[in-house]
């Protein structure tokens, strides 16, 4: 984390007054040992992101190698992601070994724990050879361990129904999570115990659809569902165009509410699932098409929340000319540019027509009518600047809105605090959404 004088306001660029200013180079971007030291070890130490399911027992050496590699920016990611092999392969092995042998938690707990592995093999994108080959394996050793959860998680293959004819999309399904209380768990509401389920009085349940942001996919973004579960809600994760196995066009801005249009129909047919109480929840740049549905399916929605996400500055070039020296791990505007369809070589291009093409201020999305819509950010952010909340205030119907003080990107773990607390007002839930947090990190059952 950078020195608290570098943390001064700019004075000199007046698009972005509450920013910081953009010519730092913060230390992660030197060296694997900083980014580890700097960075990653104290949320790998608490299996949070991007660690999830993670142990530092694991990564801890596959640190201590890349640093003796000296391995830093611009990385080889075959190279990079060849370090992380070894680990992954001997956990699911022992996975393997102890699922033969009947011991179902040491199964799960070391599939998963390859998956983590695997992911930040891939990590932040899929862009090489070896990283496309750790995304298919740690799919495997997910799957593998979340089968065995006291509530399995599965693969659903939903039908892309809306896809854009005589493309890649046509026949094309959309692989998510969906996990949906037993009929035994009815929606835990203000009058109820939070430790305890009453008889359903419907079978009919609400439901979250989680959107996936550039580097976290539905294998990690799973760590929620088990907290919805329990409290009688459904989750649904799925991942946005341009990531993981999202059909959808990355370099079509239309894509994604075709892809959100084949979701719900999907859902609507879902007996167990009342598809009036639906609300989306899209983390960092899941963020920008959970702002950009609350407008496109705004009648398909009861809410939409957009968590460290952007919608017009976010695509400044000369924002984008700065963010890979600042918050985020890697190449941050060479990572976006491969999601958004312009491959490894697409950088300088992306800078200069992804606003254009991207913007939900200039494509005239914010002008629609729009459902009710929570957007929530750290007033720190330099991954998107916190300007795209307030741009996003302008606009529509009014939206209700939080800056963390003093955060970072999306503002965590105050911001889940805040979204939580939403989602069990609008849902009429409980309000015990400590629950969900006290999930995060913690071994998976």
């Amino acid at each position: 984390m950078p020195h608290a004088s570098n943390m001064d306001k700019s004075p000199n660029d007046p698009r972005y007054p509450n920013g910081w200013h953009m010519n730092d180079r913060m230390p992660h971007h030197d060296s694997f040992e900083q980014l580890w030291e700097t960075k990653w070890k104290e949320p790998c130490s608490k299996g949070i992101y991007p660690f999830m399911f993670g142990s530092i027992q694991d990564f801890q050496p596959i640190a201590e190698h890349i640093i003796a590699k000296g391995l830093k920016e611009p990385y080889n990611w075959d190279e990079y992601a060849s370090c992380f092999f070894g680990t992954a392969e001997k956990l699911g092995q022992t996975a393997a070994v102890a699922q033969q042998e009947g011991d179902t938690d040491k199964a799960r707990e070391y599939y998963l724990r390859a998956s983590a592995v695997y992911r930040i093999a891939r990590f932040p994108a899929p862009r090489s050879p070896l990283q496309h080959q750790a995304w298919k394996k740690g799919k495997e050793m997910f799957y593998a361990g979340a089968k065995l959860m006291e509530h399995p998680i599965h693969e659903v293959l939903i039908p892309h129904t809306h896809a854009l004819a005589n493309s890649s999309e046509q026949n094309a399904f959309i692989p998510v999570n969906l996990l949906i209380p037993p009929s035994s768990s009815s929606p835990s509401s203000s009058s109820s115990s939070s430790s305890s389920s009453s008889s359903p009085s419907s079978s009919n349940y609400p439901l979250v659809i989680i959107m996936t942001g550039l580097d976290g996919y539905r294998t990690e973004l799973a760590v929620w569902q088990r907290g919805f579960l329990d409290k009688g809600v459904a989750t649904l994760v799925v991942e946005i165009p341009g990531t993981g196995d999202s059909p959808a066009l990355a370099s079509d801005p239309e894509s994604a509410d075709r892809q959100w249009s084949s979701v719900l129909d999907f859902v609507a047919k879902e007996k167990r699932i009342d598809s009036t109480k639906i609300i989306v929840w899209g983390f960092s740049t899941g963020g920008y098409y959970a702002l950009r549905a609350a407008h496109t399916h705004h009648d398909r929605l009861l809410g939409s929340i957009s968590l460290g996400g952007g919608c017009h500055h976010m695509f400044d070039e000369a924002w984008l000319e700065k963010v890979n020296n600042l918050e985020y791990p890697f190449d941050l505007a060479d990572t976006l540019a491969y999601k958004f369809g312009y491959g490894s070589d697409g950088g300088e291009k992306f800078k200069k027509e992804g606003q254009l093409k991207f913007s939900l201020l200039l494509d005239g999305t914010l002008m629609e009518p729009c459902c009710r819509c929570l957007v929530v950010n750290g007033e720190w952010d330099r991954i998107f600047p916190v300007e795209d909340l307030a741009l996003a205030l302008k606009f529509g119907r009014p939206k209700e809105a939080r800056i963390v003080r003093e955060k970072w990107h999306m503002g965590e773990p105050e911001s889940f605090v805040v979204i939580l607390r939403w989602i069990h007002e609008l849902l009429g839930l409980d309000g015990d959404y400590m629950h969900h947090l006290k999930l995060l990190g913690a071994k998976a059952k």
